[in-house]
Formats: C-alpha cells, structure tokens, sequence
C-alpha cells in the first residue's frame, strides 16, 4: 500500500499564508527571530558585563555544560513535534552512566561498555514506547513513571558509591579541542547529530510525516503514516541519545553516579519548548531548539560566574519554562493581527 505524505502542518511555509510572504518583519516577528535576537543581545551583555565570559577557556566550558543538553533535546524535538513527551531521558542518563560504573568494576573494557550502555539506553526508550503505542498510555504519564524507576534502578546498580576510577584517555576526551579553536570534541558530534536530524526533520518525507502526526494523529492514519511504528522508534531513538550522552557526562566529570544529571530533564524539556516547538505538536524547527539550548547554556553560564546560587539557576530555568509556552501564543497572535490588518479591503 502506498503512503501518502501529508505536508508539515504548522512550519514556517503553512503559517506565512496564501502569498508566502517571507518579509523581514514576518521573520523578525517569529518565535526562531525572537530568540536568536535575545541570544545575542544576552551575549553581548555578557561579554562587557560578566568578567572572563569571552575567554577562550569559559567558551569551551560553556559548550561542555550544554552538551548532554543538546543531544538529549534532539530526539525530545522529534517527539514533541508529533505531540508526545519523553519526561524520563535525564533518568535514563542517570542509569546508563551508574550501569558504566558496575560493568567497568566488572572488569569490562570501555570499549564494550560504550555499545552496551548505549543499547541499554535504547531499550529502557523502547520500554516507553511500547507502553505508548501497544499498551495505549498517555506518554506524559508513562514517563513520569519511568523517571523514577531508571532513576531507582541507578541506585539499584550503584547505591550511593561513585566510580571514578575510568581510564585518564577517556576522561580527558571530552575537553580536548580542535587545534587551537575553543572548540570541544563532543561539540562537533552535537553538531554532525544535528545535522542529521535537522535533515529527517525538514528535508525528507519522514519529518513531513512527523509534522501530520503532530498536528491531527488520525489523519495522518488515514493517510497511511504508520504512526505508531514511528512513534514507537522515537522514543527508541531518545533512550540510545540518552545513553549516548551518559557516555559523555561520566568521561566529563570522571564518576558514574546514580544521582548523575538528576533534574536535568527539566532543562532539556525548557530549552525544546523555548525553541518554538509547540507542546501540542505539528510545530517547531530544529534550529530554533539549537539557538534555545545555547541562550540556556549562555543565560547559565553567566550566572554562574557571578556566582548566582543553583537555587536561582532553577528559578532561571523554570521562568523560561513558562515564558516558552505563554509567549510563543503571544508571538503568533501578533503576527495573525498583522496578518489581518494587512488583507485586502
């Protein structure tokens, strides 16, 4: 049977109407123009107001604190788009780096410890979406639930002990740049990863079907997207992203902890919403989540160096949690006046 492709409701194109007018001020006034505004200006006061904030070392320091971050928040794009949520990828994070722990005392090589954790990750993804798309169940209540049992299941693995002891090759990894350019190796994974999600999402036939689940489930159906089979393999995707970036996090920060990157989901989810893609699905691009997770990571970064408690770093992220589900209605009820205001008498 063929399927049909229905077009990515809720893109850029659909919103700019009938004409196709891609006018500055139309652009100026999109969510993606409005962030990528304030992360500049939010830069520029950094760097004359915040002390060492333009060094080449708190540059790739800031880079490596959003790096977990923006791996996780490319699959949670995807599945945000098509309207479902994956609430348990820090916790997953979390049990992949303590499970490192346990295999690497173990007398397992890094080598086999990487695939391993990273098919665990996959696994505890594909645990989510059976529980979504065979069981039926709202993925928001799923992985509520499964935050806290691969949270538990860390403990379960490592107690309250930390591993530390991982090879000095690989710990050091992480920090190491390109010649002499403040760039980090995991940065240029994030972004060959981008790269190619930025691909399926906007380039191909998969990511116009992943915009007509978002915006009407049983259309899409109807039309012959497998919408739970897709469905099913993005929450796969998130869980391997997640134990991709709890490789990362444990070389990082030399230990595998049970409590590694706790809350951090909460993040991920500020820093996708925060980049325009719609909670209910069929809206957002993938840039956008980018420039969002960098004006999260620089807004965090400069707070830090003015020694800001991480109780108000919370506060922080919590605000823009809000301000990324209130604003952008605010933004498109702006452009649908101008938009009406500019028809045709």
């Amino acid at each position: 049977m063929s399927t049909t492709v229905l077009p990515p409701a809720g893109t850029s194109e659909q919103r700019e109407g009938p004409s196709g007018d891609g006018s500055p001020l139309r652009r100026l006034l999109s969510w993606e123009g409005a962030i990528t505004a304030l992360l500049i200006f939010v830069i520029l006061v950094a760097s004359f107001g915040v002390d060492s904030f333009d060094s080449s070392f708190n540059i790739t320091n800031l880079q490596l604190d959003i790096i977990e971050i923006a791996i996780m928040s490319l699959t949670l794009t995807l599945l945000v788009v098509i309207g479902e949520i994956d609430l348990s990828i820090a916790s997953n994070l979390g049990m992949c780096s303590a499970l490192m722990g346990v295999l690497w005392n173990a007398g397992l090589s890094i080598e086999s410890i990487i695939p391993i954790v990273i098919l665990v990750g996959a696994l505890a993804g594909a645990f989510n979406g059976f529980l979504v798309t065979v069981v039926g169940l709202p993925s928001l209540a799923v992985t509520i639930g499964t935050l806290a049992l691969y949270r538990g299941l860390a403990y379960v693995f490592l107690g309250d002990k930390a591993v530390a002891d991982f090879p000095l090759s690989y710990t050091a990894w992480p920090a190491k740049t390109l010649g002499s350019l403040p760039i980090p190796y995991p940065t240029v994974l994030v972004i060959v990863l981008a790269i190619i999600a930025g691909v399926v999402l906007h380039a191909t036939p998969i990511g116009r079907s992943l915009y007509a689940i978002g915006s009407n489930k049983e259309a899409a159906r109807f039309a012959g997207i497998r919408v739970k089979r897709i469905t099913f393999w993005l929450f796969v995707s998130s869980g391997a992203f997640a134990g991709l970036a709890s490789v990362i996090y444990t070389f990082r920060f030399a230990s595998s902890r049970a409590d590694n990157a706790n809350g951090l989901e909460l993040t991920v989810v500020a820093a996708v919403l925060l980049g325009g893609v719609s909670i209910f699905g069929g809206r957002g691009t993938l840039p956008g989540v980018l420039v969002a997770v960098l004006l999260v990571g620089v807004l965090r970064n400069a707070l830090t160096l003015e020694d800001i408690k991480p109780d108000t770093l919370m506060l922080v992220t919590g605000g823009l949690l809000i301000i990324s589900v209130l604003a952008p209605n605010a933004v498109t009820w702006i452009r649908e006046r101008w938009r009406l205001r500019n028809l045709p008498r």
